[in-house]
């Protein structure tokens, strides 16, 4: 099993930036693809992106294509959402995950799941 953390979110305007973090303990990090899922008020969780054990490959929704970006460090045992061009259907609970598939968009294919990060954004 893989503990996660994640940390980062708060409150921000439209147009503005946040940086997600998850750290990772347990098994070896470097063996799992990582994943950020989102969770608004009344709506399934879905997925947000996706990058490969290696890290060379990312996936992302297209809903976020162009202003978020993921990135990891498997030295430091973290994974990344960079958050840029904010906007208010944004808002949501953020989760990382991990998963024995590379390129998985499903949350049914993510087996080990952070407690979760509130991120606002206001217009």
């Amino acid at each position: 099993q893989v503990q996660l953390v994640e940390s980062g979110g708060g409150l921000v305007q439209a147009g503005g930036s946040l940086s997600l973090s998850c750290a990772a303990s347990g098994r070896t990090f470097s063996n799992y693809a990582m994943g950020w899922f989102r969770q608004a008020p009344g709506k399934e969780r879905e997925f947000v992106a996706t990058i490969s054990w290696s890290g060379h490959r990312t996936l992302y929704a297209d809903s976020v294509k162009g202003r978020f970006t993921i990135s990891r460090d498997n030295a430091k045992n973290t994974v990344y959402l960079q958050m840029n061009s904010l906007k208010p259907e944004d808002t949501a609970v953020y989760y990382c995950a991990s998963s024995e598939w590379d390129g998985s968009t499903s949350r049914y294919e993510y087996d080990d799941w952070g407690q979760g990060t509130q991120v606002t954004v206001s217009s």
